[in-house]
């Protein structure tokens, strides 16, 4: 088995699809006009419109900016120097600057313009930095 995206499902396809080209420097592929994805080195962001729900069967299948429980999480190179470029785009969806977790990752939290929480993180300790060499 392999986890190949994580999907979001938004009102405003638009909006958060530019967000995240902006923070990843990355760049949609649009499918359709409500449907897009970003391809990374290990797996894709995709982001689809509220009306791609009617291919799940129907609008009470998922409900947009209500995430409460998931991370989306990018390991980047810097997380400091990514802060630094990103800090007066990101201002209003900042939850904690670049801090070093207890397991060894120095990780900056933001939330996007839907409300669903962001981490880049940076592997700074050994034992992060060991975990995440494959």
């Amino acid at each position: 088995m392999q986890l190949v995206s994580i999907r979001i499902i938004t009102a405003d396809i638009q909006r958060l699809t530019e967000f995240y080209a902006r923070i990843t420097g990355g760049s949609f592929t649009f499918y359709t006009s409500e449907f897009a994805e970003l391809k990374t080195g290990t797996a894709t962001l995709a982001i689809g419109s509220t009306k791609t729900l009617q291919a799940f069967g129907g609008a009470q299948v998922a409900q947009a900016a209500a995430n409460k429980t998931a991370i989306i999480e990018f390991k980047v190179d810097h997380v400091d120097n990514d802060y630094e470029r990103l800090a007066e785009y990101i201002q209003p969806y900042i939850v904690q600057p670049p801090t070093t977790m207890p397991w060894g990752n120095r990780s900056l939290l933001f939330r996007d313009p839907d409300g669903n929480l962001v981490n880049f993180f940076t592997p700074v300790a050994p034992g992060a930095i060991q975990k995440f060499a494959d």
